[in-house]
């Protein structure tokens, strides 16, 4: 019920009972809250918190006995509701079946039987969709609405349960009993207790409801019957239909209120729980409201003594900062349009805190700031030699573009990408750029970057949002031309955020990124003159459209004499600094650091070479913290001490290699590296057994040798008939390591002749190369790094192919002594110069 006025319960002797079916029709409408000049009580709505729609009479109605009551009676289906005894209550009747049912029930004793649908989305309910006790209820009043529907005030008078349906249609008849409820006698103390629960916890509902109680409990308290009070209670509160029917069909009044205290110690925990969350809604609001109210105070009083309020000066500062930060004029249009925005809104909404943050990264930006170029080559020269040692490709063209740039200050960054092993000194070679050119320097790790918004920014849709990385690393610069390294280019991924990848093209591409436009800002920011540089191990996993705009400069590992220049000059000193050391502290001669480089490591970089210096440093600072006195001195006998028994033996390749083995060279981002693969055959049928991992090149290449092998039996004096009574099984140990590559065809033509003619090829020589069908030897990439691997193991000659001929110029001097390099064009050269004397 809606009911808003609280007055005595009507009793329903002083109700006007309807002589005919024409008064009935022209009887006024029914309010919830009025009937003939009284106002309903609203219990429902003082127990729940909700509006109801019952009213209770007194014992003086039932006048009616349930014995006097039909056996037979039309049947009224409700949807959400269970009717109790004495309630008094509103119904709309709309459904065809119903609306008969009504009328069936005005031209008789206007008794009707009423039952709640079990599901009440069905819309023509049978008696199987009924429960089968209701309560028999008296229309009191009907009023017919202009949408044909019926409204009728109905009383409960007595539960009834439900024989057999003797009719369905056009509206359902049931044949009933009257269930007869046993007389309550003396309470016991329990059953007193239950009853005096119940009105407490009534009492207190109403409390935490903030409702006035007086009139209610009078109400509650004048009803001394446990079953009235028990539907009193129950019909008024906020229940499921399946609960509140087990409590109507429970006869005993006893356990019926208990039923309902049950149900009643809930709907106080709920309402608990309800007043809890408003009071601490209303102590929110009452903070915001009072926050508020300060700060107009605020106002008010800055603008009687002239000065201008907080908001003002902020909105002032922003139009400055917006004025001096030298953006375009397309650019400022849109800053200040937003700033209008803001002017608009209240301080304190979250939009204006999201505009707010805009305008500060508008402002911040450098725009037309700029870094002076160092244009002074000679000096750039100096600082490139004083941080790296070699790498004279990188630093040559470093030494260009500074060239062209003082002869052409217009010129777009170029994108250069260093490809090289880990340890090479690609991210400190960014660094040495960016101090040679004066500029700031950023660098920004691109390795398992997923999401594009990294790159493009988040739009400024959504709580958190921000701009890319690379507008980030602009503002945090200062200049709208550092130095800016991604790093790792070649370890991007991809999923269902976007492709970052993709997202560079932009910013790589000196056509494109002049306007490239962040989705944060929503603006065209340029980055034409931006120098990116960029670094990755390996080209094979870079998109070709992004390999495409940058210009690679390959970084090879460096020789042992590198190494140990390396490490002389930049190693040592730092990792006697950072140990806590003084120079003059630690004494260790360039033999033994080559001894270190040879004899402990063995990579393309220099990270372990570092690791290795850096244990040394921490044991002479172990001495020196415990007492000792320096300076410390590392010789040979100690080494061994310090850093324990050499790793990697130049002597540990085999002095003689058995038939069907030979040496092969391979790349990996890693490095170069040895590669042994054997051959072996046994009696069979020509079956080629491959094992050891191998990738499709490398299963190809070794169907090639095989070809090979058989179109030149004659030659290298193999049985021409080999084929078809002899299996060859080809494994690269290490079977646990995937192998690809088009470099193992030379290797793979050796260990098979070597294993048909069953003569050992030279332990010395390692080789490698790739091989057609028609006897040519084809060139292969990296082939500083596979010299370099070969030298490390001791290898004293090296087969590459003529057309690799190029890049002995990448090979010093140093290296070259240390190694024989062999060229071959054709398969036939292989064999005279790789078996074994």
């Amino acid at each position: 019920m809606s009911q808003k006025k609280k007055k005595t319960p009507i009793r329903p002797s002083r109700i006007k009972r309807p002589e005919s079916d024409a008064e009935i029709d022209k009887s006024p409408e029914v309010k919830d809250d009025s009937h003939e000049g009284e106002d309903l009580p609203e219990i429902i709505e003082a127990l729940t918190g909700g509006p109801g729609t019952t009213l209770f009479g007194d014992d003086d109605m039932t006048g009616h006995n349930p014995a006097d009551i039909p056996q037979v009676l039309p049947v009224l289906a409700v949807r959400d509701i269970v009717v109790f005894n004495y309630m008094i209550l509103p119904l709309f009747v709309g459904r065809d079946k119903s609306v008969q049912a009504v009328d069936a029930a005005l031209a008789g004793d206007r008794y009707i039987l009423i039952l709640t649908q079990k599901d009440e989305g069905v819309e023509d309910p049978s008696p199987d969709d009924l429960y089968m006790t209701g309560t028999v209820g008296m229309i009191m009043r009907m009023l017919k609405m202009p949408d044909g529907r019926l409204k009728v005030l109905v009383q409960g008078l007595a539960r009834a349960k439900v024989k057999r349906f003797t009719a369905n249609d056009p509206y359902h008849i049931a044949e009933l009993t009257p269930i007869i409820e046993p007389e309550a006698g003396p309470l016991s103390p329990e059953q007193e207790a239950l009853v005096r629960s119940s009105r407490e916890q009534s009492e207190r509902i109403l409390t935490l409801r903030g409702i006035s109680s007086a009139d209610i409990m009078s109400v509650l308290n004048s009803v001394s019957d446990p079953g009235r009070l028990a539907d009193l209670i129950a019909s008024n509160l906020r229940m499921k239909v399946d609960a509140a029917q087990r409590i109507l069909e429970c006869i005993e009044p006893f356990r019926r209120l208990e039923l309902v205290n049950e149900q009643l110690l809930k709907e106080v925990e709920v309402a608990s729980m309800q007043n809890k969350i408003q009071t601490m809604a209303k102590e929110g609001m009452d903070k915001a409201q009072r926050d508020f109210y300060l700060r107009e105070q605020i106002k008010a009083i800055k603008r009687e003594l002239g000065d201008e309020g907080d908001e003002s000066e902020e909105m002032e500062e922003l139009r400055k900062g917006l004025t001096a930060s030298g953006m375009p004029k397309e650019v400022m249009k849109e800053a200040f349009k937003q700033l209008r925005r803001l002017e608009s809104m209240h301080a304190e909404s979250s939009e204006a805190t999201v505009i707010r943050t805009y305008l500060d990264w508008m402002i911040d930006l450098p725009w037309k700031k700029l870094s002076r170029d160092r244009l002074d080559i000679k000096k750039a020269e100096e600082i490139l030699n004083a941080d790296h040692y070699d790498l004279e490709k990188v630093k040559e063209r470093i030494l260009e573009y500074l060239s062209v740039r003082k002869l052409n200050p217009k010129m777009k960054g170029p994108i250069l990408c260093f490809v090289g092993p880990p340890g090479v000194g690609k991210t400190s070679l960014g660094r040495s750029i960016a101090r040679s050119l004066g500029r700031k320097f950023h660098r920004m790790s691109l390795g398992g970057m997923r999401d594009e918004a990294e790159i493009r920014g988040h739009r400024r849709t959504y709580i958190g949002a921000m701009p890319g990385r690379i507008i980030q690393a602009i503002k945090q610069c200062g200049t709208r031309n550092p130095v800016i390294m991604l790093d790792e280019i070649d370890k991007l991924g991809s999923d269902f955020r976007g492709d970052p990848s993709s997202a560079l093209l932009e910013v790589l591409d000196p056509e494109q990124n002049f306007s490239f436009t962040d989705h944060y800002l929503n603006v065209p920011f340029d980055l034409s003159k931006v120098m990116f540089v960029c670094t990755a191990n390996m080209l094979d996993s870079i998109p070709g459209p992004l390999m495409d705009r940058m210009e690679v400069i390959r970084i090879p590992g460096y020789t042992e004499q590198e190494k140990t220049v390396i490490t002389r000059r930049y190693i040592i000193p730092r990792q006697i600094r950072e140990n806590g050391l003084n120079d003059d502290e630690l004494l260790i001669t360039d033999k033994l650091v080559s001894k270190v480089v040879r004899e402990y490591t063995r990579e393309a970089g220099l990270r372990n070479v570092e690791r290795e210096i850096g244990t040394l440093c921490r044991k002479m600072a172990r001495k020196k913290a415990e007492g000792e006195k320096g300076p410390f001195k590392i010789t040979v006998n100690n080494l061994y001490k310090l850093l324990g028994p050499p790793r990697f033996l130049d002597d540990e390749k085999e002095p003689t290699l058995p038939p069907g083995v030979a040496v092969g060279l391979a790349w990996t981002p890693f490095g170069g590296e040895i590669l042994h693969i054997e051959v072996t055959t046994m009696p069979g049928k020509g079956k080629l057994i491959l094992t050891g991992k191998l990738g499709d090149v490398m299963k190809e290449s070794a169907q090639a040798a095989l070809s090979i092998a058989r179109a030149r039996a004659d030659l290298y004096g193999i049985d021409p008939n080999f084929a078809d009574n002899r299996d060859i099984h080809v494994h690269v140990p290490a079977g646990a390591t995937p192998k690809d590559g088009p470099s193992a065809g030379v290797t793979l033509v050796t260990a098979l002749i070597s294993a048909l003619t069953d003569t050992p090829v030279s332990p010395d020589l390692a080789m490698t190369g790739e091989i057609s069908l028609r006897g040519r030897v084809l060139p292969v990439g990296g082939i500083k790094e596979k010299i370099l691997a070969a030298v490390s193991r001791g290898m004293k000659k090296v087969l590459i192919p003529a057309q690799n001929k190029k890049d002995l110029a990448e090979i010093p001097d140093e290296l070259r002594r240390r190694i024989t390099i062999k060229t071959i064009e054709k398969v036939d050269e292989i064999w005279p110069l790789a078996r074994a004397k």
